[in-house]
């Protein structure tokens, strides 16, 4: 096949763009990218995995029809969220060096190259920092501003400042954004310097591999003779002991050489438990800090410079409204946008108020601080009730389900609502260890996801709370 990917996909876009209307083709289908080429696969890669589904369910026909009557052969369309894990051949990718000052490429540029054969190297996987998280679409506010001088620092003296930098904060607030973008800067700087990232649980799995396959020797060479190590949510090395003990000795090699560590996580070194003393003292090395929910203004900031990067239209009421309706995190204002895209390409309407309304009234709820100062006695009184349970028998050490899930949630509320450490939190419920609260919290954050219901009863507690 003489095509490149960027060639082919071009074509196949033009084939389907004349019959959809111009905002669902921008909104859809123009930002994706093609990133690797064979003679039976296009692999495509779309901004999320709900932007992946979505096109599959509406498009996907028409894009696999296209796909197939202009290449000539039985090529299939792969989708995927960009930053994934699969590498152009379908295999999964534990870890990948991501490249240096001198020879940093686009992704899309060398799994071309490969697949046309016109690369003398061998194969390797699609680069794994996201093209989109770097620092000028990271907008700053009150809430990450420590967070984000921090990932500058590092990035314009690697290893010299902040060694470790550790990042904490709840889910969809930007560490992982924060993360990549210092990693970009890095190999747009001055330092010819070799970036890895890799999250914990693949570096897990590599070592797993590694041990099973004898190559545990050529797995520490890789890992310990680079320059800057990314290694996201390293809350999952807890209980792992086989895992902390080689990445114990792998960051002592790197701090020891001057080499540079950035480490993410959903909460501070000294609450992550089944995690040893001796990692957790050299996580607080260098920089702890944590990024917060953002503020009112942060949020609507966030909104314009998304339209903006992804040329929508949305007026100054909507921008409004999402914002107020949307306090938890950066990630719920973008699946608000992808929900208003969503709702105004089934309706064929135009995005306003009304529409906003109606797409997003399952989350709509008050501004954080415009209501009432909620306590944590308020938010087991208000659980109890949705529960039809006794406020008091949350704090006993009675296990029942009927009893559990409302506990759980109670726990939930407060570490979401008010940031209680998680001792504390334990303490109010009959004294129970931060590693139960953490369990406690995760059970409730699965079952959120999995639950539309379950979800739906924690979120109408929330509103009643803040209303």
């Amino acid at each position: 096949m003489e095509s490149t990917a960027s060639d082919l996909w071009s074509r196949v876009l033009s084939a389907v763009k004349t019959g959809m209307p111009e905002q669902s083709y921008r909104t859809w289908l123009s930002g994706m990218s093609p990133v690797g080429l064979s003679d039976a696969e296009l692999i495509v890669e779309a901004p999320s995995e709900f932007h992946v589904e979505w096109v599959e369910d509406k498009y996907g026909d028409a894009l696999q029809s296209a796909l197939r009557r202009l290449s000539g052969e039985a090529v299939s369309l792969s989708l995927r969220p960009s930053g994934g894990s699969g590498s152009s051949d379908g295999g999964t990718v534990p870890w990948v060096e991501v490249g240096s000052h001198e020879h940093a490429a686009s992704p899309g540029s060398r799994n071309e190259e490969r697949a046309a054969g016109r690369s003398r190297e061998p194969r390797k996987p699609p680069l794994p920092l996201n093209e989109r998280y770097t620092f000028e679409r990271f907008v700053v506010g009150s809430h990450n501003q420590l967070a984000v001088a921090a990932g500058h620092a590092v990035a314009e003296r690697p290893g010299k400042t902040y060694n470790p930098l550790f990042v904490y904060g709840g889910v969809g607030l930007g560490k992982t954004h924060l993360m990549h973008a210092t990693g970009h800067a890095v190999m747009a700087g001055p330092h010819d310097a070799t970036v890895v990232y890799v999250t914990t649980e693949r570096f897990m799995n590599e070592l797993v591999g590694a041990i099973q396959t004898g190559t545990t020797p050529e797995f520490r060479r890789r890992f310990r003779q680079i320059d800057v190590l990314l290694v996201d949510d390293v809350h999952f090395l807890e209980e792992k002991e086989s895992t902390q003990e080689e990445f114990f000795h792998t960051f002592n090699a790197l701090h020891d050489a001057g080499k540079q560590i950035v480490l993410t996580s959903d909460r501070p070194p000294k609450e992550l438990p089944g995690v040893e003393d001796r990692l957790i003292s050299r996580f607080e090395w260098g920089l702890v800090v944590d990024i917060k929910p953002p503020d009112y203004e942060t949020r609507v900031a966030i909104l314009r410079k998304k339209a903006i990067d992804d040329d929508l239209i949305l007026g100054p009421d909507v921008i409004d409204f999402v914002a107020r309706s949307c306090t938890y995190s950066v990630r719920e204002l973008e699946g608000a946008v992808i929900k208003l895209l969503a709702y105004s390409s089934l309706r064929n309407q135009e995005i306003d108020l009304d529409l906003a309304r109606h797409a997003l009234q399952s989350i709509i709820r008050p501004a954080s601080g415009n209501g009432p100062v909620v306590r944590a006695e308020q938010i087991r009184d208000e659980v109890a009730r949705e529960w039809n349970v006794d406020p008091d028998s949350l704090a006993s050490k009675r296990r029942t389900r009927a009893i559990a899930v409302p506990r759980q949630v109670t726990m939930y509320l407060i570490k979401e609502m008010l940031d209680e450490s998680l001792v504390k939190i334990g303490r109010r419920f009959g004294g129970r260890d931060h590693s139960t609260v953490i369990h406690s919290i995760r059970r409730v954050q699965a079952k959120i996801h999995s639950d539309d219901e379950f979800a739906h009863r924690v979120a109408r507690v929330r509103q009643l709370l803040e209303s």
